[in-house]
């Protein structure tokens, strides 16, 4: 019998659910709404109900689940530690117990659940199989409706003492003193270098309030738009800057962006990349700076990697 596994990436908008062979190769993807507000039974039925839908027919049975998901995440006890409140009663979820028991028919004996946060999902799919592979050492930052980051060493990814290693959304950055953060506080790097801390940020300036998002702000630079040119400008320099404050303290081999904001394209990357040299050290400035290749199916593939590497 073929062993697969599932990968599910579970979002504040979708849930991704996917089978996956050895090679963390996905054979079969479904997607639906995550019913965030409705609490953790609902997100967990729609995980539930993905995979019933995956496996019908096939006579398969899982090797092992593994689940990238919004939240600090307890990876010990797959237990949301915290999450914002856009998913209703998120922190304090058995999450791996959750979803183990719904699937209690469909799992090998012994398969492991192994639940961790997204944007590490995301990291692990990178390291393994996209632009961070082959690298001893990656930092891989994803930017787009928020920011989020993963660290790996030598196939070893780096949580910390309170699972938040790699939330660079969180350093404080030049120029963000007038946006508020998600969690509550002034001046961090997601308030601006977000794709909302964007638009957030070119409101403040006195952007047109018709167009509604980042998106937007980058078809308007394109027209000549003088304040849309600023407010990008700046959202990518902070993140260059928080990537050469990062660079300082870790010392990634390689340093991988992935996320819908760095699809924006040069208008992003061009100031990006001069805020990072203009304030990198001399034996920084060659670390290797590199687009994501996987897009979305990064954090599902890593989500697949975490499931094998225990099965």
């Amino acid at each position: 019998m073929e062993e697969v596994v599932l990968a599910v990436d579970i979002g504040g908008t979708k849930t991704a659910a996917a089978l996956a062979d050895r090679h963390d190769r996905l054979l079969r993807t479904e997607v639906a709404a995550t019913p965030a507000p409705e609490g953790p039974s609902a997100v967990v039925a729609t995980v539930v109900a993905l995979a019933r839908r995956l496996l019908a027919g096939s006579g398969l049975r899982l090797s092992g689940v593994g689940i990238g998901t919004a939240g600090v995440v307890d990876v010990g006890s797959g237990t949301i530690v915290s999450a914002t409140d856009t998913f209703t009663d998120w922190p304090g979820t058995p999450l791996a117990a959750l979803v183990r028991a719904g699937l209690h028919d469909q799992l090998m004996p012994d398969a492991p659940v192994e639940v961790q946060n997204d944007v590490d999902a995301h990291a692990l799919g990178e390291y393994r199989h996209g632009a961070a592979a082959g690298a001893p050492s990656a930092l891989v930052v994803a930017v787009g409706t928020g920011v989020g980051a993963g660290l790996l060493v030598r196939d070893r990814q780096i949580r910390g003492a309170h699972h938040v290693a790699g939330e660079i959304a969180h350093l404080p950055v030049p120029g963000a003193v007038h946006l508020r953060c998600p969690c509550g506080r002034h001046g961090h790097l997601e308030a601006i270098g977000s794709g909302i801390g964007m638009h957030r940020h070119f409101l403040s300036i006195g952007g047109d309030p018709g167009i509604p998002d980042a998106r937007g702000i980058a078809i308007a630079v394109t027209a000549g738009d003088p304040l849309a040119r600023r407010a990008l400008d700046e959202s990518a320099a902070a993140v260059g800057r928080a990537l050469a404050g990062a660079a300082t303290l870790l010392d990634p081999e390689r340093i991988v962006v992935t996320g819908g904001v760095p699809n924006i394209g040069e208008d992003w990357w061009r100031p990006m990349r001069a805020a990072f040299h203009a304030e990198a050290i001399d034996a920084l400035q060659r670390t290797p700076i590199l687009p994501g290749t996987l897009g979305d199916d990064a954090p599902l593939r890593g989500a697949a990697a975490s499931a094998w590497r225990n099965s």
